[in-house]
């Protein structure tokens, strides 16, 4: 009896030193769960170097005649298809402006002719992603590692999209330079115009 007495007041005297240490520990609080925030997307154009920015320092470049007639050949090529591509959009704009001013709007049609819109600026954004891949394909790496020590120098901001913006610089723009756009935003709204070379 004893036995079961003295097994009974230490079960008593562990539970008593328990229970205060689980009332001291704060209650466990599931984590919210919070929403993840997407990675920044990064701008396609950051690596590349936009045409005016070589031209601007072809003499510190060293560039060859080679280079230069190549450069301004395929400058040329891109603004020739630009300026097309420049007036389908437009045109393409104007048709969907007046689809949707009536007062009861052909779904069908509408949606169409924003597809028309929609693709001729993805061939606008691809036809300066062409022209980027080909200058930078035509300079040395040396000739490259001097454009993007100039662009630090001239222009120490982060790179990539921000609210408003399209895919950050274009081929067409200077350093520093932001230009509204993407898909949707109207004519003028896509990727600049290319400029025209004066090597």
């Amino acid at each position: 009896m004893k036995k079961v007495l003295g097994l009974l007041i230490v079960a008593a005297a562990f539970a008593l030193s328990v229970v205060p240490a689980i009332a001291q520990e704060p209650p466990q609080q599931p984590e919210p769960s919070q929403p993840r925030t997407p990675k920044p997307m990064h701008d396609p154009f950051g690596s590349m170097f936009p045409p005016e920015m070589v031209m601007q320092n072809q003499r510190e470049l060293g560039l060859t005649d080679q280079q230069k007639t190549y450069m301004r050949t395929e400058i040329g090529k891109t603004s020739a298809r630009f300026n097309d591509l420049q007036w389908q959009l437009h045109d393409a704009m104007e048709v969907l402006h007046e689809t949707m001013k009536a007062s009861q709007v052909n779904e069908q049609q509408a949606l169409a002719q924003l597809d028309r819109v929609l693709e001729t600026e993805r061939e606008i954004k691809r036809l300066h992603m062409e022209l980027a891949i080909k200058i930078k394909n035509n300079l040395t790496p040396e000739q490259q590692q001097k454009l993007h020590s100039l662009r630090r120098v001239r222009d120490p901001g982060p790179r990539g999209m921000g609210p408003g913006h399209g895919p950050g610089h274009g081929p067409g723009d200077s350093p520093g330079v932001r230009r509204p756009g993407g898909p949707g935003m109207g004519p003028g709204g896509g990727p600049p115009r290319p400029p025209q070379p004066n090597f």
